[in-house]
């Protein structure tokens, strides 16, 4: 099981303005500190964190963070409709379009995905394969 999934920021300001666009809609709350953004999903009471938790911080080695060639985080939505308006609240608050909404051939008539950049660069799917949504052979 992932425990926790880390991205680099060289401006963490940039960073909190993109992330807080969309990860909220998801469930995650947002804790800052000196070394960063955390993103967590709530725990109820007397239960284990809900795994994986969400880390934006600068590089520990004080190095320009970069994005890694083939890494991409996907993020799954409630249905289709919550794809389409996170990947435009991504993108209005200063990601990059990586690919739009919509069903994909290589995958199942179910995966309904869209792409982007955040401002650093790191790959992001926000997804959704909702049974009670339309697939792609509708």
């Amino acid at each position: 099981m992932i425990a926790y999934v880390t991205v680099g920021a060289d401006d963490i300001a940039r960073a909190k303005r993109f992330y807080s666009a969309f990860l909220p809609d998801l469930g995650y709350s947002l804790r800052e500190g000196s070394d960063g953004l955390s993103f967590a999903l709530p725990v109820p009471q007397d239960q284990s964190p809900v795994c994986p938790d969400f880390y934006v911080k600068p590089t520990f080695n004080r190095q320009p963070a970069s994005a890694g060639n083939g890494t991409m985080i996907a993020f799954e939505a409630r249905n289709q409709d919550q794809v389409r308006n996170l990947h435009a609240a991504a993108l209005t608050a200063g990601g990059t379009n990586e690919g739009d909404p919509g069903f994909r051939t290589s995958y199942g008539p179910r995966f309904y995905v869209g792409y982007l950049r955040d401002p650093q660069g790191n790959k992001l799917a926000l997804f959704s394969s909702n049974p009670n949504d339309p697939s792609r052979d509708d």
